[in-house]
């Protein structure tokens, strides 16, 4: 008997908290609180790898500072490049995600409106599914490879110039 009241006691419990995950998630606060949250973890990890490169550069280019040879700032550009590109990659994808859901289900629903079984349905929501996230994948890389190759480009001319400029 006292085993029956544990789980009555347990089910209740989680059914509690259920509840309460939902009335939080449910909030438009939340998701804003949760998307800033990310955006911070995102920018903050960008900086510090920002500063690390630099810091990796500097170091390199006072060590050996009659070396010439631009091998060093190329190899910062093109991480400084790399860096950028992902995160201007996380930044777009959590942007496109809310929109790619909201296009979805309104395909979905003008798919059912129209009178489509819902075994087919079925089949055309996995089918636009995989179209969908073939889409957005190919856009995301498009453009992070477009952040990457500017950020790159531009981090290899401010760096040369700012070696010429120290010397």
């Amino acid at each position: 008997m006292s085993n029956n009241t544990n789980n009555n006691n347990k089910l209740e419990q989680l059914n509690k908290t259920y509840v309460l995950v939902l009335a939080i998630m449910s909030k438009r606060r939340t998701w804003v609180f949760l998307f800033l949250f990310v955006y911070t973890i995102i920018l903050s990890c960008s900086w510090n790898m920002l500063k690390s490169v630099l810091s990796w550069y500097d170091s390199t280019v006072d060590r050996s500072p009659d070396t010439s040879s631009g091998w060093p700032a190329i190899y910062a550009s093109i991480a400084l490049g790399g860096i950028f590109g992902l995160v201007s990659m996380a930044a777009a994808l959590a942007v496109a995600i809310p929109a790619t859901v909201v296009t979805w289900i309104s395909v979905l629903v003008l798919l059912t409106f129209f009178g489509k079984p819902r075994k087919s349905l079925v089949v055309e929501g996995k089918k636009l599914t995989i179209e969908i996230t073939k889409t957005v994948a190919k856009i995301l890389i498009k453009e992070g490879n477009l952040v990457a190759f500017v950020c790159a480009i531009l981090g290899y001319f401010l760096l040369v110039r700012k070696d010429d400029e120290s010397d």
